[in-house]
């Protein structure tokens, strides 16, 4: 399958910068510039991979929490109005939102609302991008999900919930997350970041801590997943996954924040000489 290769626009990526005071620097703004540059398609890719965000907030708008993050497709507005009637929303996450809204529905038929909403609308949107997604996104989302789900599981255990009320979606790992009792979930061998999240969760009592050391297996593997890949979309998708980082940290720890922002420059700047030693 042809793909477009994106030479000027991940060149241009440097020139966002954190400011001096530390005030992080416009996600959203690179998210905008990224889709004014690429194919109508890849912009699809770009918005799914962003609607995870719009689940997120679709979630605490509909639980009455205050929560918005600003990196969805959609403002509180446009979502609060999606509640009410989907219009705008991909179809797979309209259908859970009409669910749940009419359990006697139509919708209600092929969702099951059995299970807490955000779950269902989770899984609806991990499928969406099995289907939907390019290679990047496909593996991403995979990961993503297990890595929350393993999360999870390994945060309900220490609570004494069961386990089952806390995954997302099914398949061999939620099934072995849901069935094990062994330390690691039998899943050592499946998942070589699993040590990393367990010694997370179960070891570090500091939140902040905590959440650092799960960022950091999911920068890995953006990382990882476009290793060779260097300025078409999945590069750009790698990309944006990490800006995601940096923005959320440098609301959470400004200090952290800065540092993860330079590592993402500096992999820029790596790509770059590796693509310049190859020409």
């Amino acid at each position: 399958m042809f793909r477009t290769n994106y030479y000027s626009l991940v060149a241009g990526l440097k020139e966002y910068a954190l400011d001096g005071e530390n005030k992080g620097f416009d996600a959203a703004a690179i998210v905008a510039e990224i889709l004014d540059g690429v194919t109508a398609s890849d912009a699809r890719q770009v918005r799914l991979l962003y609607a995870y965000y719009d689940c997120e907030n679709l979630a605490a708008l509909r639980a009455g929490r205050a929560a918005f993050n600003p990196l969805g497709n959609f403002t509180r507005e446009e979502l609060e109005t999606e509640l009410k009637a989907p219009q705008r929303l991909p179809e797979a996450l309209a259908m859970v939102v009409r669910a749940f809204a009419d359990p006697e529905g139509e919708d209600a038929e092929t969702v099951d609302t059995s299970v807490r909403f955000e779950t269902a609308l989770f899984d609806a949107y991990y499928r969406l991008c099995e289907r939907r997604g390019c290679d990047f996104l496909r593996a991403w989302a995979d990961f993503d999900r297990t890595l929350r789900n393993v999360a999870a599981a390994v945060t309900a255990r220490a609570m004494g919930r069961a386990v089952e009320e806390v995954t997302v979606g099914g398949g061999d790992v939620v099934d072995q997350l849901q069935r094990s009792s062994a330390a690691d979930f039998g899943l050592r061998g499946e998942l070589p970041y699993i040590d990393g999240v367990i010694a997370a969760v179960n070891e570090e009592g500091n939140l902040i801590e905590k959440e650092h050391k799960i960022d950091a297996i999911r920068w890995n593997q953006a990382a990882e997943l476009a290793q060779f890949d260097y300025f078409d979309l999945d590069a750009i998708l790698s990309y944006l996954v990490r800006v995601n980082i940096v923005a959320r940290w440098t609301q959470l720890d400004a200090a952290r924040g800065r540092a993860m922002f330079d590592r993402l420059m500096a992999e820029l700047d790596g790509r770059r000489l590796i693509t310049e030693m190859n020409e």
